[in-house]
């Protein structure tokens, strides 16, 4: 827009806490830092003005800049059954019978559901992310258990 604002495309579940007047967000890229000056919801997109980015002139050179934000580790979202990716990557993932399958390197946010990307060092599996197939997620002991699904990790992504 002319007065600076920008379209943002949100990969948060959150916007109202993370998207606030005087939050400071950064390129994940270079690291270069941007205050939010406002927001406003136009239809089911957000625009954001940034105090660094005065005009249509500035905004235009963050097109396509992947933004992000420090949260404190310990914030866990409302619902208990909902988690943050950076809580699941790292995860220890394990079959119904405590074996270990691999670890969690992604998680995928696709229209139909979520995925789990777990690499298992010979093979890369995609696990949908619901409770019927990851049961037990758990934190502290760092680890996800899987259900006992026929054919489950009869496939990889590579």
């Amino acid at each position: 827009g002319i007065r600076g604002e920008v379209l943002v495309d949100l990969r948060t579940d959150e916007p109202e806490l993370r998207f606030v007047t005087g939050r400071v967000l950064r390129d994940e890229a270079t690291g270069r830092r941007l205050t939010i000056a406002s927001t406003r919801w136009q239809g089911n997109r957000m625009l954001v003005r940034f105090d660094e980015l005065p005009d249509r002139t500035a905004a235009e050179q963050v097109r396509g800049v992947r933004l992000a934000t420090d949260v404190d580790p310990a914030q866990r979202p409302d619902d208990p059954e909902e988690y943050f990716d950076r809580q699941l990557v790292g995860l220890r993932a394990e079959a119904a019978d405590g074996s270990t399958i691999g670890t969690v390197i992604a998680v995928l946010h696709l229209p139909e559901q979520d995925l789990l990307e777990v690499d298992s060092g010979t093979a890369r599996h995609l696990i949908p992310f619901v409770i019927a197939i990851v049961p037990e997620i758990d934190l502290a002991g760092g680890r996800l258990r899987l259900a006992p699904v026929e054919g489950l990790l009869d496939y990889d992504a590579t």
